[in-house]
This record gives structure tokens, C-alpha cells and sequence, in this order.
């Protein structure tokens, strides 16, 4: 199908709505990207952009924007929360080696600017309201404007007002985890590597950002209730000190230097059922959000975004290809989802036998079988949905 004039209105101007815009409007599509705050800002955070998230921006011919904002990642180091290390994963023993750190704000520029290149409107400060289908979708803003459009798209994450359209009303449930996220200086001048410290019913994922003179911190801890959601909570750091003041020297070197923590609650609704009909299509967290465990949310997001694009162009009709792009990525969500969740346990085993022994099971992997030890994650990082 030519999707030449189609017209198609993005809701969520994140790094899935902006990727699905681009992914249209290079196939001809009008594009209108929706985005309800007044700017396209992120708040401080990095973000890590794996092999297959890759694929995408090179198809999209955004790899050298990337490659230029990011670090290009050489290893995950596993260690223990006494920072003592446990195995090192080398992600040059991969088939693409193509795995970064970027900052969000530098991928969404990316983004907005690709999207824009290619044609697509972006309006900010517009607030979706409804989205009503019938002879054809149309979005009722908070100005009382509407929209009639062939293609709306969710992106607007969990809290999407796409969602409860095809899938009735859901609250988010409360995963039992709390994250805090920082900013701090590489004073140490730590090289391109991820660190994960485990332990007990919390760990702490650092690596560099900016051409190394960052460092950014994700520091998560269970928790039995939390009463907000949202990356925007701030929290005085010493609170994020205090939950891993038993950690070892490096860990808490680093905690030291923060001076500004955001802290927010992880939440997740259950894989939608059903990601499209009308017309309509979520995408992202808005069809399929997951615990960040696995670092897969904006690669996932990505692939989600090529996906749709390309099964609109294969099929003969707007139904056939939602139809082809949910049947292409609901199986694949799911399991990237359910992985994550078993990163959850593997980072926070609280029992101290079991604990030394699934480290010790590790330590001897990557000492022995090296390279066995990377292909565990070839289903994961080896997909290319644009030579699907």
C-alpha cells in the first residue's frame, strides 16, 4: 500500500512517536506529531541503545547522529553490591558490536530533528483529550479542536489515552520497585562500561555519557507501596544515600557526588490485548511497557515504530498492516518483558547462599565459555526488524 497522503497523527512526541513519524513520512505519509507539553525536554537521564535498536536508526539514517551523541559501549560488568566484580560481559564478542550510552535528551533531539527533516509537524502544548473511530479516527484536543485523520498512533506511554480505547479503562499496578535516577561528573574517568551492583533487594546501574564526562546513575529498591508515578518525583539524595549505605567504596564514591535525585515508582499494565483496530495503534510503553531491567525500552520502542511503518507499506489496506504489526511484535514484547522481570530476582536475590552461588555460577561462565556467555543474549540483540 502507498502510503503516499496518507495522513497519520502521532500522540507523544517520546522516541516512539518520533521514530514512527520519520518511518512514515520518508514513505510519503503527512505526519502531525502531537506532544501536550510546550517543549520537547527531557529531564536528566541516559538511556542505552543496544544492537537492535541500532538497526533501526541506521534504516532510519540517523547512525551517525547517534554514533556522534553517545559512547560506544564496550562491556557490562555484573559485581556484587561490596563491589567485588562477578563476571564481565565484552560486547565486542557480539555479532554487532553496535551497543551505546546516549543521554535522552541528545536521542530525542536526534529524533525531533530527523522527524522535522523528513516533513512531519510537530505541535507542541496540545493536549489530547479523546480519540473517537468511525468512517475515520479523529482526536479531540483540549481547545476543542479536533482532527480527523486515517492513522492515529499512541505514544504516549503508560498513561496513554489511546489505550483505554481498545483495551477499556486499566489502572497501572504498582511493581514493587522504586528507582532513583541521577547525573553526576566522571570523576574518576571511568571507561565505556556499564556497571550493575547487586544486592540484596536492590541494585545500581551506572555507566558514562556525553564523551565520558558523565556518569549516569539508575538506582533501584523494592518497596512494599508507593503512592506516585512519574520521573519528575524529586527526592533529597541523601534518602538514595541511605538505601545503599551498605554497598561497597565505588558505588557509594559515586552516590556521594549526587546533588540532585529524581526518585519515582515503577509501575506496569499487563501487555495490551489489543495493540490496534480503527484505525488506531499503540506503540512503546503505551502497548507494552516493561520493567528497565534489560535496558530494551527505547530499542523496543524503535522496533515498534519500524514495525508499523513497514507493514503499512507491505499491506493492501491501514486494518490489514496494524493487524501484520501487532502479529510481528506481540510475541517478542512479551518475552523481552518476562526477561526483564528475571533480571529483577537475579539482581536482588536477598538469601545469601543461593546469592554466592548464582554469582559463583557466573564468575565460572564468563571465565570458561566467554563467548557462550554472550550468545544467551543473541535472540535478543541479533534481531533486525529492518531485514525482517
Amino acid at each position: 500500500m502507498s502510503l503516499l497522503g496518507m495522513r497519520a497523527v502521532v500522540i507523544g512526541a517520546g522516541i516512539g512517536g518520533l521514530a514512527a513519524a520519520r518511518a512514515l513520512a520518508l514513505r510519503g505519509a503527512d505526519v502531525t506529531v502531537l506532544e501536550q507539553a510546550p517543549e520537547i525536554a527531557e529531564v536528566g537521564a541516559g538511556l542505552q541503545i543496544s544492537p537492535n535498536g541500532m538497526a533501526v536508526l541506521r534504516a532510519l539514517g540517523l547512525e551517525g547522529g547517534l554514533r556522534a551523541a553517545s559512547v560506544q559501549a564496550r562491556a557490562v560488568c555484573l559485581k556484587d553490591h561490596r563491589d567485588r566484580q562477578v563476571v564481565r560481559l565484552d560486547l565486542g564478542r557480539l555479532a554487532d558490536s553496535s551497543y551505546h550510552f546516549v543521554h535522552r535528551a541528545d536521542l530525542i533531539d536526534l529524533l525531533a530533528d530527523g522527524a522535522r527533516e523528513a516533513g512531519v509537524t510537530i505541535r507542541l502544548s496540545h493536549h489530547v483529550t479523546a480519540v473517537n473511530t468511525g468512517v475515520e479516527p479523529v482526536v479531540h484536543l483540549a481547545t476543542g479542536d479536533r482532527i480527523a485523520s486515517d492513522l492515529v498512533l499512541g505514544a504516549d506511554g503508560l498513561h496513554s489515552v489511546l489505550r483505554p480505547v481498545l483495551n477499556g479503562a486499566q489502572t497501572p499496578f504498582f511493581t514493587g520497585q522504586v528507582a532513583w535516577r541521577a547525573i553526576v561528573p566522571n570523576t574518576d574517568a571511568r571507561g565505556p562500561e556499564a556497571w550493575v551492583h547487586m544486592g540484596p533487594g536492590r541494585h545500581i546501574v551506572s555507566y558514562p555519557l556525553r564523551g565520558g564526562s558523565l556518569l549516569n546513575i539508575v538506582a533501584v529498591q523494592e518497596r512494599k507501596a508507593w503512592a506516585e508515578e512519574g520521573w519528575q518525583q524529586a527526592d533529597d539524595p541523601d534518602n538514595l544515600r541511605a538505601a545503599f549505605a551498605d554497598f561497597g567504596s565505588a558505588p557509594r564514591a559515586m552516590l556521594a557526588q549526587v546533588t540532585e535525585a529524581r526518585l519515582w515508582g515503577l509501575f506496569r499494565h499487563p501487555v495490551a490485548r489489543i495493540w490496534q483496530g480503527g484505525g488506531l495503534a499503540l506503540l512503546g510503553d503505551a502497548a507494552h511497557p516493561t520493567l528497565p531491567f534489560l535496558a530494551q525500552g527505547a530499542s523496543m520502542a524503535l522496533e515498534d515504530a519500524w514495525v508499523l511503518a513497514d507493514e503499512l507499506a507491505r499491506c493492501d489496506s491501514v486494518a490489514a498492516g496494524l493487524a501484520s504489526y501487532q502479529a510481528r511484535r506481540e510475541a517478542r514484547a512479551r518475552r523481552v518483558i518476562a526477561a526483564a522481570n528475571g533480571n529483577a530476582w537475579k539482581y536482588h536475590i536477598g538469601f545469601a547462599p543461593l546469592r554466592l552461588a548464582a554469582h559463583a555460577v557466573m564468575r565460572l561462565g564468563g571465565a570458561v565459555a566467554p563467548d557462550r556467555m554472550m550468545r544467551q543474549f543473541s535472540w535478543l540483540y541479533d534481531h533486525d526488524v529492518t531485514a525482517e
